[in-house]
């Protein structure tokens, strides 16, 4: 099937950029054309189509009340989304602006002034002094005979819903940027608790070493080789904890924080089954708020072209003007002798030197871009979507098969001990096991991370919903986390 947005009232960008004769031609007669996004996919090829479009709070999923209370704090306090309030209200002004050029308009000009005249007398010269006042009024008003102002309004009504849509968009990339941060601090907590546990199993194998050593059963380069690996051990923690230092700084940015609180975690990662598919490919494009706002950049551009043809056709203006001393000032304000005073005047360019012909290029080009804007950002989500659900299947067997190779190094980590014990191995094999179960740990870890930020990621592709709870009432504990 094919997406298809309806401009109505602007002309087919044929049409545009063809000559003046037939552009006026055109006058009173608005042309649709139409914007065609490319073929939608029937399916997703990852996953069958459940047909409806999803519905609710995905943060609900990962049952974990602090990441929903930090998402309701940055809705509330990010400066990136003050600065997007602050666009749509500054779009919400331009369209007052533009229904404005269709009312008549009023201006008034107050004058004052005086003489000096000298004179001569009997007794020497005197002057005389005299003052004047003045006041005009000037109206002003344009009838929209084509439609030009109308058209102007209506852009700038798209505007409007534009950046209404760009907010929705900046709320959803925020959320899902909070909730991964979250995440991500979470597993950068559970690499420093692997860190601090790595360092106790090295320092273990050091005591066991040097016991051995003092009753003969090893040499000192397993001593050196025990306690080379503590060392180790102890600067990755230094990383580990330098790591999550710079996460929870980066989190506190999001929710505005920074630097007041220092953000904790409980290093819980969620445990997450597979992916449901939602939606389809065309449903998809009725629920992502960067689609609307392309979509509604289509109109703006659409009417703006219209607006550029317009330009060129004549257009009827009223003047009028009123202005007296102040002996009969009060004239002025008779509504009967401004109207009286009125002249209507019908212009029309005749020559610009191209400018309104580079004027309507210029604006069907811009309605061309749109269209093709809007073309990306379709593509690009479905794309989104494609690669999150690919990514969902292919982590989960990652995860799985990670979670393996984590129970048989553990028991390989426990047979080597035995045997290093009983002097049957090296310390190296000790070692290598220890390395493997560590690798494994820190691996799976990884995993489940990659694994959650990539379901967040997977919601923002769909366009999901936020939390229904107002932003004002979050209150997130700093030392306390959700379960997995």
């Amino acid at each position: 099937m094919k997406r298809s947005i309806l401009l109505a009232g602007t002309a087919i960008l044929a049409a545009c950029a063809s000559s003046p004769a037939k552009i006026g031609g055109l006058a009173g007669k608005p042309v649709e054309f139409f914007a065609v996004a490319p073929d939608a996919p029937a399916e997703w090829v990852a996953k069958g189509v459940a047909g409806e479009v999803p519905e609710g709070d995905w943060l609900t999923q990962f049952g974990d009340a602090t990441m929903t209370s930090l998402v309701q704090e940055a809705l509330a306090h990010n400066p990136t989304l003050l600065a997007r309030e602050a666009a749509v209200r500054a779009a919400e002004a331009q369209t007052r602006i533009a229904r404005a050029a269709g009312r008549p308009s009023l201006s008034g000009t107050l004058s004052a002034g005086g003489t000096s005249t000298g004179f001569a007398t009997g007794t020497g010269t005197d002057r005389s002094n005299d003052s004047y006042y003045g006041l005009s009024i000037d109206a002003s008003w344009e009838a929209d005979l084509w439609g030009r102002i109308g058209t102007s309004v209506g852009a700038a009504r798209a505007d409007y819903a534009a950046s209404e849509a760009d907010l929705a968009a900046a709320e959803l990339a925020l959320s899902a940027q909070t909730a991964i941060a979250w995440v991500n601090l979470n597993a950068a907590r559970a690499q420093e608790h692997l860190a601090e546990q790595t360092y106790d199993a090295r320092d273990h194998v050091r005591v066991l070493t040097e016991r051995r050593f003092q009753r003969g059963l090893s040499d000192a380069l397993d001593v050196r080789t025990a306690r080379s690996a503590l060392a180790n051990s102890e600067a990755a923690i230094a990383a580990r904890r330098q790591t999550s230092g710079e996460v929870a700084r980066q989190l506190e940015i999001l929710v505005g924080r920074y630097p007041s609180a220092e953000l904790d975690a409980p290093a819980a990662l969620p445990v997450l089954p597979l992916i449901v598919p939602e939606g389809n490919p065309a449903l998809l494009l009725s629920r992502r708020p960067d689609i609307a706002a392309s979509e509604a950049r289509i109109r703006a551009a659409g009417l703006r072209a219209e607006q550029a043809r317009l330009a060129m056709l004549p257009a009827l203006r009223f003047t009028g003007s009123v202005g007296n001393t102040s002996t009969d000032i009060g004239d002025v304000f008779d509504p009967e002798l401004l109207a009286a005073r009125l002249i209507g005047s019908l212009t029309a360019p005749l020559f610009t030197g191209g400018q309104l012909d580079a004027q309507r290029d210029a604006a069907v080009a811009q309605a061309e871009a749109a269209v093709a804007n809007y073309a990306s950002a379709a593509l690009s989500a479905w794309q989104e979507v494609e690669n999150a659900l690919a990514a969902d299947a292919l982590l989960a067997m990652q995860e799985e098969a990670q979670v393996r190779s984590l129970e048989e190094a553990r028991l390989a980590e426990d047979l080597a001990e035995r045997q290093y014990t009983s002097g049957t191995i090296t310390i190296f094999n000790l070692i290598d096991a220890q390395t493997r179960r560590i690798t494994a740990e820190s691996q799976l870890i990884s995993v489940r991370a990659s694994r959650a930020a990539n379901r967040i990621s997977y919601h923002l592709a769909l366009g999901g919903g936020l939390p229904a709870v107002p932003a004002a009432d979050a209150a997130p504990s700093p030392a306390t986390g959700g379960e997995a």
